[in-house]
């Protein structure tokens, strides 16, 4: 039988039999066959085409920011502070309500890979302080009665209900399904377009975009139980868009198929909308609720988005090329950039388009990963190219310390997986991942591969491949559109790849059989644009570097560095301090005052890490 991972909340990969809401295989450190995940009861019409790997054992870059994330971030965190506004209302700040479902989701995602006994408990602990908050009309919001449904409540229990869902689907826990079903009864009963009930659009901010965002949830809930009424109110807030008071999402995009015209162009409540509408087609199939979204991915990769992999200018699109990077251009919002890689997951999921693999790539190694202090885990806000990163360590006031993490524990469903059932490798880290691939015999089998590289700092990584029999199908490797002389080599024979493609290796697979694929990765010279004419940036494979003015004495506002387009670039690795994490460094030659000098560049997202100014523009030399 077809198996197939059903989209959980916000994407959490299942591998079930079609049809089947009771077990499923998962990604995690012990046997993928006995984990169990507690999913839909309705399938989607419209299947994945790309399906999450099972992974375990992730290590290099990425497996350390993964265990930044969850001993430094997630572990850290302060449930006293984000369980406050529900035990003694109001709370002390009006949008704290969303930090517990945001928790719950990042905790969720870490331990379906991680298993960490440490993360479970402080889940469980969390979980059953948070259903003892609920009233007994279902409200689990943070405020008092009388200021119900303004503001940020809706919003509040959007993430309510996201982080119920996750939680029950990595333990099974009735008590917090019904919890979500209660809070979504009563906002299925106290909003909608029929009479004596409240319009949603005017229950929030950015003009209907934070309470609209309530579909996402919605129809997740529809599908974990069937309840008709779900269904119904997700159909109600896609008229609701549409209302004098909404933010004509579908009118605007099909007029313009410009961004900045949605709403009030808020980023992270608009791309929050596009999750929902994207989980609506899937549901249903509707056409238009695939074409609305693509159309908004299209403007904000030409128009909108930072090299980095981000976007927003004080938290809102704003003109076509306008980038400008410094903390005063409160650039970057952390949420922003989580929810863009939601976005283009989800694309990738319904299309198997590989270009969305290409952004996550793009915001994972670069404005992610530079959100989040690998020596602390402390979380910036905004993340700037230009300047100090104003990394933060309290919970319970800023969104966005809640919702990096999330981004980083979704990591482990964009390495690989399968496309139209094929196993693709997507990203290049260190790990072993578990699926199930059909065979040219029509068969279906087990498989394994183990990985092993020191990406991104070399363009080498080693595959084992552990078919459960030899059988003959194909892998594909994706070929980076910034690598070149990309080749895989197993046996006699190589094989070369098309940049920007799928390069598929067909043939009778062994177990134990080992491939190795090795690219260049060139350094290119980004120009600046129309904010920043008169710099450039350097970027080496999927990464961005940047001035560390700690690293560099000398190099300040008054004596600026000048890049001298002189093409040097060396290894600068043995010259990074003994208590810098993540030993990978490069020098190229500038110009600091009227001295020509060694410029020392780290990725952009291990930059800052020690409080010093980063700059990702350098100033070219007139």
């Amino acid at each position: 039988m077809q198996r197939l991972f059903i989209l959980l909340i916000a994407t959490l990969p299942l591998l079930a039999k079609a049809g089947d809401p009771g077990t499923a295989r998962c990604f995690g450190t012990g046997d993928p066959d006995t984990a169990r995940f507690y999913g839909p009861v309705v399938p989607n019409i419209v299947a994945d085409k790309y399906i999450p790997a099972g992974y375990r054992d992730i290590g290099g870059y990425l497996g350390y920011r993964l265990d930044v994330n969850l001993h430094k971030r997630l572990l850290q965190v302060d449930s006293a502070t984000m369980l406050s506004g529900f035990e003694k209302r109001p709370g002390a700040q009006t949008w704290i309500g969303e930090h517990v479902g945001k928790f719950l989701f990042s905790a969720s995602r870490t331990y379906a890979y991680s298993h960490d006994p440490q993360l479970k408990h402080l889940m469980d602990d969390v979980v059953r302080k948070y259903i003892a908050c609920q009233m007994p009309d279902g409200y689990l919001g943070t405020y008092l009665y009388k200021d119900r449904w303004t503001e940020w409540d809706v919003w509040a229990h959007k993430y309510a209900i996201i982080g119920l869902l996750n939680y029950y689907s990595v333990t099974g826990s009735k008590p917090a399904l019904e919890t979500a079903e209660r809070a979504a009864d009563l906002i299925c009963k106290t909003f909608g377009d029929e009479g004596g009930k409240l319009p949603l659009m005017r229950a929030g901010e950015h003009a209907g975009l934070a309470p609209g965002s309530i579909l996402e949830p919605m129809v997740d809930l529809y599908r974990y139980t069937g309840n008709p009424k779900y269904l119904a109110f997700c159909r109600y807030i896609l008229r609701a868009f549409e209302e004098p008071d909404g933010p004509k999402i579908i009118t605007q995009l099909t007029k313009y198929g410009d961004v900045t015209k949605v709403g009030d162009a808020k980023a992270y409540e608009m791309l929050s909308c596009f999750l929902g509408i994207l989980k609506y087609y899937k549901l249903t199939g509707e056409e238009k609720y695939l074409r609305l979204p693509e159309a908004a991915w299209t403007d904000i990769t030409a128009h909108h988005l930072y090299i980095t992999g981000t976007a927003s200018d004080h938290e809102i699109f704003v003109g076509p090329g306008v980038l400008r990077a410094t903390n005063d251009d409160k650039m970057g919002e952390g949420c922003v950039t989580v929810t863009w890689i939601q976005f283009n997951l989800s694309l990738l999921q319904i299309t198997g388009a590989i270009r969305y693999a290409a952004e996550i790539e793009r915001s994972v190694y670069n404005h992610l990963l530079a959100a989040e202090d690998p020596q602390t885990g402390c979380v910036s806000y905004y993340t700037a190219l230009l300047g100090a990163k104003p990394y933060r360590c309290d919970q319970g006031y800023s969104c966005c310390l809640s919702s990096v993490p999330r981004g980083i524990s979704l990591i482990p469903e964009i390495i690989s997986g399968n496309i139209n059932g094929r196993y693709s490798v997507l990203l290049y880290e260190n790990g072993v991942a578990s699926t199930r691939v059909g065979t040219t015999d029509a068969g279906e089998i087990s498989l394994s591969v183990r990985s092993s590289t020191k990406f991104p700092s070399t363009g080498r990584v080693d595959f084992t491949i552990v078919p459960s029999k030899t059988a003959t199908f194909t892998i594909d490797f994706r070929v980076p559109e910034w690598s070149a002389h990309f080749k895989a080599a197993i046996g006699d024979r190589t094989c070369e790849g098309n940049t920007g493609g799928l390069l598929a290796i067909t043939r009778k697979w062994a177990p134990g059989d080992h491939l190795t694929i090795t690219f260049d990765m060139p350094v290119e010279v980004l120009p600046g644009g129309l904010s920043y004419p008169h710099a450039v940036a350097i970027k080496r494979g999927p990464q961005v570097l940047a001035i560390d003015k700690g690293l560099n004495p000398g190099i300040d506002a008054a004596s600026p560095a000048r890049y001298t387009d002189n093409k040097s670039f060396t290894d600068a690795t043995a010259d990074l301090p003994p208590d810098w994490d993540w030993k990978e460094a490069f020098y190229i030659d500038g110009i600091v005052g009227s001295v020509t000098k060694k410029i020392l560049l780290v990725p952009f997202a291990e930059a800052g890490q020690q409080k010093a100014e980063v700059a990702v523009w350098i100033l070219k030399d007139q």
